[in-house]
């Protein structure tokens, strides 16, 4: 009667139910059961029934129950778990793992009873997440950020192929959460969501001998070499296992180890993101396993929170220490760059892409020929090269993108390693700002970072002009200055990406009007005449240094020098805070403020940026003591002169005169002629080699007479190979013959034809003592 009843019950239920439903164990009565009469044939149809249901097989050589001997205790347990589980779900050994410490306690319980509703209990609660969901869900999030750096590249077909794998994922984690049971091998395998890096190759980690527990389960990744697959494999994995320590250790009610294991397992991440952008991994100071809970008994045995960071350091630390490695020689620079192109033209003609892989090969050919140049003594051009992302500069040549150095790597690694302390569990948008500090770790350069500074402070500079525009009314400015600085935005998320930004297209730092402040005036505030001149000499000067520090860092802007750019915007904010201290004292009637001079030198490179690379200027300044022609006093002398510009050839001469200055023979002219140039063409480089600009001075006749040549003067143009302004005072000439007349002319160029105008400029520098 038994034996019918259990297995009534048992084919009458289905899957996936709990225990009570069941009803193993609802009419199980012990004493029923030594009472039994009935001989062990119904044992035996029972077992085989079990078998049917839990798909094992009968062991032949098992003893038996016999006659009035009970059902043995572990098959009920076992009966009892495999009558639980639900056969859709995939089969995940961490859970295997808690179920078997459930059946355990069942078993260590005095109550059959209490055993299993204790089980019942448990089973039957919702289950946090399973390896395969966590492995889903993270891939989840790799296939987002590859899609937003596909579009951000603007690679539309790669982002459509990365959002029908994201399709799938998401299709396979709504199945899992549902119970149903979905295929691994159809997972989608995991994509490069890096920018620069992506591409490359990853590096071979060593794989120590002792993996840990070899029950763990290892999941099967679908990466392309085996020796990724194995350092992957086992990074995932022990961030499985530090994942579900936390998760029995949160079951267990201990909190804090659960935040522990947790936090460790997150930074696992950083790592897998580090393998995927290329950089090698050295697995010899990976964390070690974490400590089961469960099976320790003594505390002791479970590794320290400091020690877990102290490795978790090393690790990290060690990541990046071998991709800052510095080569020694240059020969030794460039093979490490030659063998990691080969590896790449090696890798995308492996994953089809043929196109990829014949660039990679051009550069590899690229860096053979450096190398055989190099070896034969002659001199190489580095700059043509390509730099794979990430490597040092070659020793010897000066980085031009600012990379920064080993030290300045470690010292942001350990920062980072040190946020262990503030990190929060549940603060999601932490950790997603960590591995955003990571990423910029690996891809930005000094450079960028300075980039990113100079813009934002360019940003703010436009938004305050934008406020006190407003605050005085003046609404068409605020939303002109508004525009200017929501133009920035777009260059800021470049430079925040690690891509450059080309600051000589900037625009310029927004002019503050001088009267932008309040001045209080007193009736009965007056100052003596000689502090009202000492208060109009300071602020003059002051004015004069802020027009150089800011015609200075226009210079530089446009040179594309952020470091020089911001120093002497930085002077000129200092400049313009004094002048406007300056300007209240002597609204407040104070005396003025004690003040001094320094010795200051500056080194800049001159450019005029208001001039385009087709342009020259001329200006005719002024005439000093210029002779007068016979029968003329010179103060009746009424001067103009013509000059001429044998470009581009003699017969199509650039011509022209200045205005006539009458009654003088001193006239201040400050005339701007604009010629037109082609700084390459061979035919400007000998005009000005050889000829120059010619001028004539002439004396304007009346009505009936012609004006009366007075002097001739010639300038040489060969300064502007290496500066872009002349700046002369030349003789005036009758034939051969000196007349002691002068004519002070000026000519400039955007930029000298051949390198940069580099000058050392003594300044003193008015201080204020405030």
């Amino acid at each position: 009667l038994r034996d019918n009843t259990m297995m009534g019950n048992i084919q009458g239920s289905g899957f996936g139910i709990s225990v009570g439903d069941l009803g193993l164990f609802v009419d199980f009565n012990p004493e029923a059961m030594l009472l039994d009469i009935e001989d062990g044939g119904g044992d035996e149809d029972l077992e085989a029934e079990l078998a049917a249901i839990t798909g094992e097989k009968v062991t032949e050589g098992k003893s038996k129950p016999k006659g009035k001997t009970p059902l043995p205790m572990d098959h009920i347990e076992k009966m009892a778990a495999e009558c639980m589980k639900d056969l859709n779900e995939e089969e995940d050994e961490g859970l295997e793992e808690d179920t078997d410490l459930l059946v355990c306690t069942f078993c260590q319980r005095n109550s059959v009873f209490r055993g299993v509703s204790s089980v019942s209990n448990k089973i039957t609660s919702p289950s946090v997440s399973s390896e395969l969901q966590w492995t889903i869900e993270d891939r989840i999030t790799n296939y987002k950020a590859a899609i937003s750096n596909a579009k951000e590249a603007d690679e539309s077909g790669k982002a459509r192929r990365y959002e029908r794998g994201l399709k799938t994922l998401e299709t396979m984690l709504a199945a899992m959460k549902k119970g149903k049971k979905i295929n691994e091998e159809e997972i989608p395998p995991p994509v490069a969501s890096g920018r620069s890096s992506a591409n490359m190759p990853r590096a071979t980690g060593t794989v120590p001998e002792s993996l840990g527990d070899p029950a763990k389960v290892i999941l099967k990744e679908k990466v392309e070499s085996s020796a990724d697959n194995d350092t992957r494999t086992l990074l995932v994995t022990r961030q499985k296992e530090y994942k579900l320590a936390a998760l029995k250790a949160k079951q267990q009610g201990d909190l804090e180890k659960a935040k522990e294991y947790m936090k460790t397992g997150k930074k696992f991440t950083m790592v897998l993101e580090a393998l995927d952008s290329g950089q090698p991994v050295d697995l010899q100071d990976m964390p070690p396993a974490p400590q089961d809970p469960v099976s320790t008994g003594t505390k002791s045995m479970v590794p320290k929170k400091e020690d877990r960071i102290s490795v978790m350091r090393r690790f990290i630390v060690s990541i990046i220490s071998v991709s800052a490695q510095q080569p020694k020689t240059v020969l030794e620079a460039l093979q490490q760059r030659l063998e990691k192109y080969r590896s790449a033209a090696a890798q995308a003609k492996a994953s089809g892409d043929d196109r990829k892989g014949r660039m990679h090969e051009r550069i590899a050919k690229q860096y053979q020929d450096a190398i055989r140049t190099h070896k034969a003594g002659r001199k190489v051009n580095f700059a043509e090269l390509p730099v794979p992302p990430g490597f040092p500069p070659i020793p010897g040549v000066t980085p031009t993108d600012g990379d920064s150095t080993i030290a300045a790597v470690l010292e942001s690694a350990n920062h980072l390693a040190n946020m262990e302390e503030k990190e929060d569990e549940e603060n999601e948008h932490g950790a997603l700002t960590w591995l955003c500090q990571i990423s910029v770790l690996y891809s930005c350069s000094f450079s960028a970072s300075e980039q990113l500074e100079f813009l934002e402070n360019r940003k703010k500079q436009y938004l305050k002009a934008a406020i006190k525009a407003k605050q005085q009314n003046d609404l068409e400015q605020a939303k002109l200055h508004l525009r200017t600085a929501k133009s920035l935005d777009s260059k800021i998320e470049l430079a925040k990406s690690g891509k450059s930004v080309d600051i000589s297209k900037l625009p310029s730092p927004p002019t503050d009007d001088e009267t932008d402040f309040i001045f209080i005036h007193h009736e009965d505030v007056k100052l003596s005449q000689k502090a009202e001149e000492v208060y109009t000499q300071l602020i003059k000067l002051l004015k004069d240094q802020h027009e150089k520090c800011l015609q200075y860092s226009r210079q530089f802007m446009h040179l594309g020098n952020i470091t020089e750019t911001a120093r002497f915007e930085k002077l000129a904010q200092g400049c313009k805070k004094d002048l406007e201290i300056l300007q209240l004292a002597q609204a407040q009637g104070m005396d003025p403020p004690s003040h001094h001079f320094e010795e200051r030198t500056f080194k800049i490179i001159r450019i005029f940026s208001e001039l385009n690379s087709t342009e020259m200027h001329l200006i005719i300044v002024r005439g000093i003591n210029l002779p007068a022609p016979p029968g003329v006093t010179p103060n009746d002398l009424d001067a103009f002169v013509k000059f001429e510009f044998h470009y581009p050839n003699t017969e199509q001469a650039q011509k022209s005169k200045t205005a006539v200055i009458k009654n003088t023979n001193s006239p201040e002219y400050d005339q701007l002629f604009k010629l037109t140039i082609n700084r390459n063409h061979r035919g400007f480089r000998r005009v000005i080699q050889t000829k120059g600009i010619k001028f004539e001075i002439f004396h304007k006749g009346g009505l009936f007479r012609s004006d009366k040549q007075v002097g001739t003067a010639h300038l040489k143009l060969d300064k502007l190979e290496s500066e872009c302004e002349i700046r002369e005072i030349i003789e005036i000439l009758d034939g051969r013959k000196p007349t002691g007349g002068k004519l002070e002319v000026k000519v400039r160029l955007r930029e000298p034809l051949s390198g940069q105008d580099l000058q050392t400029i003594t300044e003193n520098w008015l201080v204020l003592e405030h």
